[in-house]
């Protein structure tokens, strides 16, 4: 059989990698007081282990006027060198090389952390940060040009094996070659080769500062997606311009501005996968260096097709390796089926950032909590028998994490297929892969034997009956009726009973938002689909307001308008009477009606606690886990059942 591709060595510079799986950088929010922390050492390491080819870090600032988010690291001080060799020896430790990306984000930045004003090639205000930076001069390019040296040389004294210019989606060398920000007359501005000088003389200063025994790379963004800015032509002229320097030993690529396109940058499941692949095929054809492509790589047939295709040299699998950190040693010995696949829901990692939380796993509750030693195995001394209720998300983790531990595990789900709402969420348009949660879940239970019924349902007789040690009810919730909806008016129903298929609207629907996620919106392309006059109404400001945070509301936009969905927004339900839906717009007072056909439900649900309630009286030892608690996301659901079943 031929060697495929992703497992073939390949050199950058002084530096040999074993496969072609580049766990690329991004922001981990782990960094305290502006130094790398522990939790920094372990999550690399892992991923390490878990056989990626390459590991280059998050970003390490090269000044002191760039602070834009509180938890970066702050390359320019020297006291974070203890923390970078702690960072690359744990790494070292399994033979994986780890490059440092060092930047200045320029003017996508904040003055909120510096009191200082924001540097950036002119004075244009960023549209996220909407400050005017400070149009810096020729001695204060300088300082970039020393700062960026500074930061080389504390990575190679921290141990790391090689540097890679941050030149692309949010940085002050990207603000410098997009005509849509550099408007300076200088030597600086105006041609393509003024608006490159200033990455030109990094390269030349980086390298100087490191020797030729460490890699430098460069990652240029090959498309802004913005009027005026940065196109593919452009990116293939400044490749050219970084591989003539003969000081560069590979390119990686971008797409999008962080501030202004990001939903391209870490694209969701709605985006296609490998959509970003133009660029590196682009660059390929005018350079002879490796050039890394990104654009969610989900799995290693997918990336293997990058390779073979032509597109690429390595490829960056970023959220892969978050979910699954032996993604690469997984794929690597067949067992392609056992890869906890990423769902590109965005929810806890690209989410989080957004919210200033630490990086996190939807689906690996692991992830972001490696140092702390949440999801390792400990065995215990003497194995119990363990029932788990439900075989949603929080009672598949719940039985997944008391059988690592070496309980013997039954679980048992009403319905013919695990899953619970995440099943019925994968169902809806372009929702698909967030059914993989499931998919990975029952993997793994699975795998470490748990014995699981479906189409049973238990009452607390049957459970009791059954004598186990412990019981945990993961049992979900049901949907609540608001108090202004008849209950027996059957034209009013919740997107739970539209996606089972209990209820069938049709004509004009009203869907009323009031979680603000995929719920609502989901539904409503699905009755669009069927050909519905939809319209979405929440009491808040923007219809589905927490897809900002997932990266989901600009497509969600796109799509909407080219369904016909029309979104209605601060519009408060008030009563239903005969048909009329009265509702009160909050800001002013003034009631607005509806008369559609069927009004669907978005709405918070109940806890389905019957169970657990009874158990509780009857003296079992029972847990719960999930909705059951408290009716949340499926995050809560996934941390919830690791940590019931983790201490059982």
């Amino acid at each position: 059989m031929t060697e495929r591709l992703l497992w073939s060595p390949l050199r950058l510079g002084p530096v040999t990698l074993r496969n072609r799986i580049v766990f690329s950088a991004h922001l981990t929010n782990y960094a305290v007081d502006g130094k790398p922390s522990p939790q920094h050492a372990a999550y690399y390491a892992e991923r390490a282990a878990g056989g990626a080819g390459l590991i280059i870090t998050e970003e390490h600032s090269t000044h002191p006027t760039d602070w834009p988010y509180e938890k970066l690291i702050h390359g320019f001080n020297r006291d974070v060198i203890p923390g970078y060799r702690a960072i690359t020896e744990a790494v070292h430790a399994h033979r994986t090389p780890i490059f440092a990306q060092i930047n200045h984000n320029g003017g996508q930045a904040s003055s909120m952390y510096t009191r200082l004003p924001v540097w950036a090639p002119s004075a244009v205000a960023d549209p996220l940060f909407r400050e005017v930076p400070k149009a810096i001069d020729h001695d204060e390019i300088a300082e970039i040009i020393a700062g960026y040296a500074l930061v080389a040389a504390n990575c190679a004294e921290g141990g790391f094996d090689g540097i890679e210019l941050q030149c692309s989606h949010s940085s002050i060398v990207r603000g410098f070659l997009s005509p849509a920000t550099n408007r300076r007359t200088d030597a600086y501005g105006g041609t393509l080769a003024n608006r490159a000088r200033l990455l030109l003389e990094l390269v030349a200063a980086v390298r100087a500062a490191i020797g030729p025994d460490l890699a430098l790379g460069v990652r240029l963004c090959g498309d802004e997606l913005i009027e005026g800015g940065t196109t593919i032509e452009d990116a293939v002229e400044v490749a050219k311009m970084v591989e003539a320097t003969g000081a560069v030993d590979y390119l990686n690529t971008s797409i999008g501005v962080a501030t202004s396109s990001l939903f391209m940058i870490e694209a969701s499941m709605h985006i296609p996968p490998g959509y970003a692949s133009f660029i590196p095929s682009a660059l390929r054809e005018v350079v002879d260096l490796p050039v890394v492509g990104v654009g969610r790589f989900k799995d290693p047939l997918q990336a293997e097709r990058a390779l073979t295709e032509g597109h690429c040299d390595l490829v960056g699998v970023v959220r892969g390796q978050i979910a699954d950190a032996a993604f690469a040693a997984k794929s690597r010995a067949g067992k392609v089926e056992s890869v906890r696949l990423c769902l590109s829901c965005n929810q806890e990692c690209v989410g989080r950032m957004g919210l200033n939380r630490w990086l996190g796993c939807i689906e690996n509750p692991r992830t972001g909590r490696e140092a702390e030693g949440v999801g390792a195995p400990r065995p215990v001394a003497l194995s119990r028998s363990v029932l788990v209720v439900g075989g949603g998300p929080a009672g598949l983790q719940a039985a997944i994490a008391a059988a690592r531990n070496g309980h013997r595990v039954t679980l048992c789900e009403r319905h013919e297929l695990t899953g619970g709402s995440v099943r019925l969420a994968a169902s809806v348009p372009n929702r698909a892969e967030f059914g993989d949660l499931v998919r990975n879940q029952f993997h793994e239970a699975t795998r470490l034997g748990v014995e699981i019924e479906t189409g049973v349902t238990l009452d607390a007789a049957e459970v009791l009956r059954r004598r186990p040690h412990s019981v945990v009810v993961a049992t979900g919730a049901r949907p609540a009726r608001p108090y202004w909806a008849p209950g027996d008016e059957h034209r009013i129903v919740d997107v739970i009973e539209v996606l089972d298929g209990a209820a069938a609207p049709s004509g004009r629907v009203v869907v009323l938002d009031e979680l603000g996620f995929h719920q609502a919106t989901s539904v409503a392309e699905l009755l669009a689909d069927r050909g519905c006059d939809v319209e979405v109404i929440t009491p808040g400001m923007v219809v589905g307001q927490d897809l900002g945070i997932t990266l989901d509301l600009e497509t969600w936009w796109m799509r909407a308008e080219s369904k016909g969905i029309v979104q209605t927004t601060e519009l408060v339900p008030m009563g239903w009477d005969q048909g009329t839906l009265t509702l009160q717009h909050h800001p002013t007072g003034t009631m607005h009606e509806r008369t559609p056909d069927w009004v669907v439900l978005a709405v918070p649900a109940t806890p389905a606690e019957e169970l657990y309630l009874e158990l509780l009286d009857a003296g079992v030892d029972v847990h719960r886990a999930g909705d059951v608690v408290a009716p949340r996301r499926a995050h809560a659901a996934v941390v919830d059942g690791e940590r019931v079943g983790a201490a059982l």
